[in-house]
Formats: C-alpha cells, structure tokens, sequence
C-alpha cells in the first residue's frame, strides 16, 4: 500500500518503517530459511523476485507490510538501516467483500530477538494502525498448528480459535473491534507515535553532527 510509504511508527523498542527497496537483500537473506519458509509458508524466491515482491506490495491496495526495527540500533546514525531489520509485520484485505477485515502476519525473522514480547508490541502496533488508518473492525490470524509460540501470543492478545484445517495443518484465529479493545490498545500504546518516515531519517543522519537526540 501507499498510504504507509513515508510512515514511521515509533514503540518503546522498535521503529515500523516502510518495506523499501533498501530492506530487500536482508529480506531475501531471511527467507533462505527453511524454518522461516515453513512459518510463513513461503516458497525461496531469487533476489530479483524479492525485488519485484517489494515494488508489487508498495502499489497493492490489499497489503500493508512494515519493516520491524530495533529502536535502540536505529538511533545510532552509524549503524546502517538494513543492520537494523529484525522482522516485519503485515496486514492482508484477504477478503473483497468485506473491506473491515485484516488478516494480520508478524515474523521476527532474527532469532535472538524472539521471547522478548516484541512481537505483541508490534501486533498491537499494526492493530492500532489498522483501526485508525484502514477501518478495520475484525482481525484474523492462521496460524501453523506447530508454532504454539505465535498462537499462545494472539491468544494472550485476546483472540479467539475459529477454526483448524487439519488439510493445511492451521488454526485460524480471529478478534472483533469493539470499545474494549480500542480502550486497551490506546492504554498499551500510550507512547506510540506515528512520524514522517523521511524527515526523521535526515534527523538521524544529522545526529553525528548535532549529538543531540531525535525529536
């Protein structure tokens, strides 16, 4: 999607920025994962297809995917952006005739930041987003029956089994947008905030210079 490429989502411990075509060769790295193919269900796609993928996702109007960052790397202008990927979090309209529906995909692809509740922050990062910018009112996740991790996370997050298609080996889980839901996500997400994408990273650059902090 457009309505996300000059966007940048702030958390307590990660950035969301836009999937450009900086992030593709670590991207492309990451899916030579048979662990990673398997737990996204994806198919190895050469570089050149994994660049094509990304310029395909940016202009799809049924795809809204964020890039994870480590916020504390990020901040330090000498470390490159790419060194700083740690997944990515995307939001589907898998359904024509309901636009209010999202099917919600988080991967935290760098192994040494799984456990450490990053990706229910950015679950509920992109549930946010997805509220307010996209008018989403039902979540769906599917799920690997094997990745117990992933489901006991959106179960922690309130969601509901629907489903389990033993054919596809996954569970489908959903959760419906309601004041309740609103009210915790605004009480966990407190210090969220939405930046310009651009701006901000001139901020960064500028930071050797200033030695200051981002603004």
């Amino acid at each position: 999607m457009k309505i996300n490429e000059n966007t940048l989502l702030e958390g307590h411990t990660v950035f969301l920025v836009p999937y450009n075509e900086e992030h593709v060769p670590r991207y492309h790295e990451w899916m030579k994962s048979p662990e990673l193919q398997q737990l996204t269900a994806s198919e190895p796609l050469s570089l050149q297809q994994e660049y094509d993928m990304q310029k395909s996702w940016r202009e799809d109007n049924d795809k809204c995917t964020f890039i994870i960052l480590d916020k504390q790397r990020w901040v330090d202008p000498g470390v490159d952006e790419e060194q700083c990927m740690v997944g990515d979090v995307n939001i589907f309209l898998t359904d024509p005739s309901d636009p209010f529906l999202a099917e919600l995909e988080v991967m935290i692809a760098e192994p040494s930041y799984r456990g450490r509740g990053i990706g229910k922050e950015v679950t509920r990062m992109m549930m946010s987003y997805g509220i307010s910018k996209l008018g989403i009112k039902k979540f769906q996740a599917k799920i690997g029956l094997d990745n117990q991790v992933s489901i006991s996370m959106f179960n922690k997050l309130q969601f509901q089994e629907v489903s389990v298609c033993n054919v596809f080996k996954e569970v489908t889980l959903e959760l419906m947008v309601d004041d309740s839901v609103r009210t915790k996500l605004q009480e966990d997400l407190a210090c969220m905030k939405e930046r310009d994408y651009k701006q901000t990273c001139c901020s960064r650059h500028e930071l050797v210079q200033q030695g200051g902090e981002l603004l």
